[in-house]
C-alpha cells in the first residue's frame, strides 16, 4: 500500500495500538490507556498522546515512512480499525492489516520540556502541547460561550473535555507561553507555535488575548506564530494581531452547506459562510496569500461536491483549506458519527493537493500552523504539482484516466453522483440535540 493510501486509511479508520510498552498511550487492542505524563501533572510522558481539548484530540503521533503523522486511537471506531500497530519498547514497530506487514512505525516521543514547570508552578503540558513532531500548541482560552449550551454548542468538540479533567488551565498568560515556547524550542526543536481559543463574548472573538500571547511568545524566542479564531467583528483587528507578531492566521469555517452548519454548529453558523469570506479576503490582504487557512472537516455532512466547490473558491483567494477527516470525540454528540470513508478523504486529496501546489500555496510555504505541521491531514502528500488522482487499490470507488486535475475531479464528481464514492449523510439535528442534552 503506498504511503498516502495508509495515511488516509489510518486517519479514517484509526489504528490500535498491541504489545504496548509500559506508559505508552495503548496497551490494549481496544482500551488505549492515558500517556504516562500526564498532560495535568508535569510528569514526562513516554509518547505523545491527547484526549479531549479543541481542535484535533484523540491522537497519537507517529512517524511513518519519514511522514509526522496524528492518528486516532482513543476513539470507539479506533478501537475496532483493522489497521494494528505492533510496538516494542522502543516506541517503533510496524503497521498490520490482516496478519500482512504495512509499513513501520515509530511513535513520537514526548518532549523534554513536558517535564517542567513555569515560574509560577504550573506544568508546561498544562500551558501548550507538543503536535506533531515540532509545532508547540496551546489553546490560549479553554472555555467558550457556546460549549456549555448544548443546543449551540459544535457537536464534535471537546474544548471543556480537558479543563474538567485538570489537564489544562482556563487562561494561558502571555508570559507563561513565551516561557514554555522558550524552552520547547532551546529543549526539543521545536519550529513553530499554533495558537487556538474558545470563542468568548467580547467582539474581538478572542484576536485581543491572541495577540497579547503572540507578543508574549516573540518577547522570549523568535518562532512563527499562527493565531486562530472566528472573525472579528471589527476585521482591523488582522492589522493588530500581524503587528503583534502573528505571522499566519486561521478562520475555521469546518463545514460549508447551511443545513450541515446548522445542525453540526448550530451557535457557530449563526456566523454565515458570507462572513467568513468576507473575513477571508481581508486576512488575506493583511497576511499575504498562503498564509490564511481554514479548517473544512470532511464527514459532518457536506458533499463531495460541496467541499471540493469550497476549496477551489478559497484557494483562488489565496487562502489554504485544510481538510481533516472527522474523528468523533467520545462524550460529544457526534461520538458516534463514522469518519468520511479512505475513498471518500482520496477523493478530495487527488485534486485539491495538486491544485494548491499549482496555485502557489504549498504547505511548506505556511509560517506557521496546521497547514504547515500537516500532520492531521493526508492532504500534504498530494501537493505535488500535477499530480493525478492515483490508482486505488483493488476495491476502490473510484478511478482517474487523466492527468489532468480538472478531468479527474469530473471523474469524481460524476462518481459521488452516481454513488460510487461513498458520501456523508447530513446530521440530523433533532438527534444530535437530543444526543447534547443526555451527555
Amino acid at each position: 500500500m503506498d504511503t498516502q493510501t495508509l495515511i488516509t486509511e489510518l486517519q479514517s479508520f484509526g489504528l490500535r495500538l498491541a504489545e504496548a510498552p509500559e506508559g505508552a498511550p495503548g496497551a490494549g487492542a481496544a482500551t488505549p490507556q492515558e500517556p504516562a505524563s500526564g498532560e495535568g501533572e508535569g510528569r514526562r510522558a513516554a509518547w505523545t498522546s491527547r484526549r479531549g481539548g479543541a481542535g484535533p484530540t484523540q491522537h497519537v503521533a507517529a512517524t511513518l515512512r519519514g511522514a509526522t503523522v496524528m492518528i486516532p486511537i482513543h476513539t470507539d471506531q479506533a478501537a475496532a480499525s483493522p489497521f494494528v500497530a505492533r510496538i516494542g519498547r522502543d516506541g517503533a514497530g510496524t503497521v498490520e492489516r490482516d496478519g500482512r506487514e504495512l509499513a513501520p512505525i515509530a511513535l513520537v516521543k514526548a518532549p523534554r520540556f513536558y517535564a517542567l514547570s513555569t515560574e509560577d508552578g504550573i506544568p508546561y503540558p498544562k500551558i501548550a502541547l507538543l503536535h506533531g513532531a515540532d509545532v508547540l500548541a496551546s489553546t490560549v482560552l479553554q472555555t467558550c460561550i457556546r460549549y456549555t449550551e448544548r443546543e449551540k454548542a459544535c457537536t464534535f468538540c471537546a474544548i471543556g473535555q480537558s479543563l474538567a479533567a485538570g489537564r489544562t488551565t482556563a487562561k494561558k498568560t502571555p508570559e507563561q507561553l513565551g516561557e514554555v515556547a522558550e524552552a520547547a524550542a532551546r529543549l526539543d526543536g521545536v519550529r513553530h507555535v499554533t495558537l487556538t481559543t474558545g470563542t468568548p463574548r467580547s467582539a474581538d472573538r478572542g484576536a485581543a488575548h491572541l495577540a497579547d500571547c503572540a507578543r508574549g511568545i516573540k518577547a522570549r524566542v523568535d518562532l512563527p506564530v499562527q493565531a486562530q479564531c472566528e472573525p472579528p467583528d471589527d476585521l482591523a483587528w488582522f492589522e493588530r494581531m500581524r503587528a503583534a507578531g502573528v505571522d499566519s492566521l486561521g478562520m475555521h469555517l469546518e463545514a460549508v452547506e447551511d443545513e450541515v452548519r446548522a445542525a453540526a454548529m448550530p451557535g457557530k453558523a449563526e456566523v454565515s459562510v458570507a462572513r467568513y469570506f468576507e473575513a477571508f479576503e481581508a486576512a488575506v490582504r493583511v497576511f499575504g496569500r498562503g498564509q490564511v487557512s481554514t479548517y473544512l472537516i470532511a464527514g459532518l455532512g457536506d458533499s463531495l461536491s460541496s467541499l471540493l466547490d469550497a476549496s477551489e473558491r478559497l484557494i483562488a483567494m489565496g487562502v489554504y483549506p485544510f481538510l481533516v477527516p472527522l474523528v468523533p470525540i467520545p462524550g460529544t454528540p457526534a461520538a458516534d458519527r463514522a469518519p468520511p470513508s479512505g475513498d471518500f478523504m482520496r477523493a478530495l486529496y487527488a485534486h485539491i493537493g495538486p491544485l494548491l501546489a499549482r496555485s502557489g500555496l504549498r504547505s511548506t510555504d505556511v509560517k506557521a500552523g496546521c497547514a504547515r505541521c500537516g500532520a492531521c491531514s493526508g492532504l500534504s502528500g498530494f501537493e505535488a504539482e500535477g499530480r493525478a488522482a492515483a490508482p486505488p487499490e483493488a476495491g476502490a470507488a473510484w478511478t482517474s484516466t487523466s492527468e489532468s486535475s480538472d478531468d479527474a475531479t469530473l471523474q469524481l464528481r460524476a462518481c459521488a453522483e452516481q454513488g460510487h464514492v461513498s458520501g456523508v449523510p447530513p446530521l440530523a439535528p433533532g438527534h444530535l440535540l437530543r444526543r447534547a442534552r443526555a451527555v
